[in-house]
């Protein structure tokens, strides 16, 4: 029973990961990284690693996937066209992806020794907390720091596409629009500037 829930598991994980690099749509990629974590939640389960399982549930499956959503509805909230991907070409893909088969069919095959049995405690919150903060404990912030600083720029970049929308908004009939690689303080001056011209 366990192997045909893994083997489920494994087949939405997969699925889901290629969701999230295939979807043309972020909000379609946010629910394509939604399903591999949980299908990673449930393996934690299969594992008897209780408490991991809920962390990754609630920490990743909800908090990191809806601070995801947000940051894309908030760099699309100005209501601009999506700019077009840059399309690798189709033999790389290919060459990249027949070079990442033969790795992991490599690694298969060369290792034969099953996995290794585990302590009572595996997983508990016991466990867990000795190792974020024993060994693991830098990174433990190291990724916080990241998460934050990514939100920053999120917000930042959103908060500058919204000053270069709402300058060409109210930009008076024949005054040229701002740059839009232009900082926020310099938009939101020259538009404030051309105006009272």
């Amino acid at each position: 029973m366990e192997a045909v829930l893994f083997a489920i598991t494994a087949v939405l994980g997969i699925a889901g990961g290629v969701g999230v690099i295939a979807a043309r749509q972020p909000v379609h990629s946010a629910l394509g990284l939604l399903l591999a974590l949980l299908s990673l939640a449930v393996d934690y389960l299969l594992l008897d690693a209780q408490f991991v399982a809920v962390l990754q549930v609630i920490v990743y499956a909800g908090a990191i996937v809806v601070l995801f959503v947000f940051i894309i509805m908030l760099l699309r909230a100005t209501g601009d066209a999506p700019r077009a991907r840059t399309a690798v070409p189709p033999a790389a893909a290919s060459v990249l992806g027949a070079v990442l088969a033969a790795a992991l069919l490599t690694a298969a095959l060369t290792v034969r020794t099953g996995p290794g049995g585990v302590g009572a405690e595996y997983g508990t919150v016991q466990q867990v907390g000795r190792a974020l903060f024993g060994p693991y404990a830098l990174p433990f912030e190291a990724a916080s720091i990241v998460l934050v600083v990514g939100m920053i720029g999120a917000v930042a970049l959103g908060k500058r596409a919204q000053v270069i929308a709402v300058a060409r908004t109210h930009a008076a009939p024949g005054v040229r629009a701002p740059a839009p690689d232009a900082p926020a303080g310099r938009v939101a001056a020259g538009g404030a500037g051309e105006r009272e011209r």
